[in-house]
């Protein structure tokens, strides 16, 4: 990629999400992902580098550590001009959210990250090539000590956030999904968790063929959710054995042998990945369903109460996901505290900053330090920031499945 000649026509809107927007190449697999912020920001373009390296470092050394090398895309940093970027900004910008755009992609520093474009296979596309990206929140329920509201025991974050959400006008109607449903390991609890996605798919699933989004919320008001027109792109993948060819079963058929795939691939076993022998506490501490889940709340009206769980591969990513999830071992109500300790320990010392690494470097020491998960706190700032730290691993770097079809 030559900086100095790239031409913004090239390029195209994305996506963006709270803290990052989103560019792709029209041509080649490739995405540039750049910065946001309030139009009151006053970071340098040598604090932005800096920032963007490290998200590449902590992908690098910290994630592909617990996923695998084939599992996450770290990307790297790249120059690019300040007239290209600005031109940029300047087509895109009639594209973006309405609600999206309290904040500005940044323009003025010229760093961006480049990272593959996972809406399409790296192969001359000769076929159809389909592309299911899934976020699928956490899956476990706090069993945290330091939770002091019985229900956060009882109903997990997602469903919680619905209410919250519709209420506040975000999103029109309540999804059925719960992710503790997607992450049993039980088929047909999985089956309806996938089901209810598709049903009301808010940003948590988006389907591309070829690279276009055909099905999925491009921002919180404007949602392609039309199921025959998905089942209409998905024939040339998946065309019933039965011959229909259109009609209601049709859709039917089609859509559930897009869940059955995307099933069998979510259960499926992964190499080079060490998740697995990360030490954390076992889910059957925990709850293993979500009272606010809508299969369980059926399993109840039909006068079934003992949920079935079949638990997960260990080898699978849900399992190695799930995994890293749990090493948040004190929840937000333990993490706080903490967090105010290190924020008054900065406050005496902010020299200290640099010594205790948390702008960084995040290699493989660092790694070994994340994986102290001794629970008795001595009191010190260093218990305190590596249980921040795993908070924000969970938090801010959460999997997104990205599932790549093509036949």
């Amino acid at each position: 990629m030559d900086a100095e000649k790239m031409d913004e026509n090239e390029w195209r809107y994305h996506g963006e999400g709270n803290k990052s927007l989103v560019v792709s190449h029209r041509k080649c697999c490739i995405v540039l992902r750049f910065l946001k912020f309030s139009p009151n920001r006053s970071k340098t373009p040598e604090e932005i580098f800096h920032h963007l390296q490290n998200i590449v470092h902590f992908g690098k050394h910290i994630m592909k550590q617990f996923f695998g090398e084939k599992y996450v895309h770290y990307g790297e940093v790249v120059h690019l001009s300040l007239d290209f970027v600005r031109q940029l900004c300047l087509k895109i910008q009639s594209e973006r959210p309405e609600s999206r755009c309290d904040k500005d992609m940044d323009a003025l520093s010229g760093y961006a990250m480049c990272l593959p474009n996972l809406t399409r296979l790296h192969f001359p596309e000769h076929r159809p090539i389909l592309c299911v990206e899934i976020k699928p929140k956490c899956g476990f329920l706090p069993f945290s000590s330091h939770v002091s509201q019985e229900i956060k025991h009882k109903v997990c974050r997602y469903c919680m956030h619905q209410h919250l959400k519709v209420a506040k006008g975000k999103w029109k109607r309540l999804s059925k999904y719960c992710p503790l449903d997607l992450f049993s390991g039980n088929k047909q609890r999985m089956h309806f968790a996938l089901r209810s996605l598709l049903q009301e798919a808010q940003n948590n699933l988006k389907i591309f063929k070829n690279g276009e989004l055909i099905y999925g919320c491009k921002d919180n008001e404007d949602s392609l959710s039309d199921l025959n027109e998905l089942a209409h792109h998905l024939k040339p993948f998946f065309f019933p054995s039965n011959g229909l060819v259109s009609g209601p079963h049709c859709t039917r058929t089609i859509l559930k042998e897009l869940i059955h795939v995307i099933t069998v691939t979510l259960l499926s076993s992964t190499d080079d990945c060490k998740a697995g022998d990360v030490k954390t506490v076992p889910t059957s501490q925990g709850r293993s369903y979500c009272e606010a889940s809508a299969f369980t709340k059926e399993l109840i009206r039909n006068g079934k109460n003992k949920m079935e769980t079949s638990g997960l591969p260990r080898d699978c990513l849900l399992y190695k996901t799930l995994q890293v999830q749990m090493l948040d071992l004190l929840d937000i109500e333990g993490i706080y505290p903490l967090h105010n300790r290190v924020e008054q320990y900065l406050e005496e010392f902010p020299e200290e900053r640099s010594a205790l690494e948390i702008d960084g470097p995040y290699n493989e020491s660092f790694y070994e330090k994340l994986l102290d998960l001794s629970a008795e706190d001595d009191g010190t700032v260093e218990y305190a920031l590596r249980k921040v730290f795993f908070k924000n691993l969970e938090k801010s770097h959460s999997p997104i499945f990205i599932i790549n079809l093509s036949f």
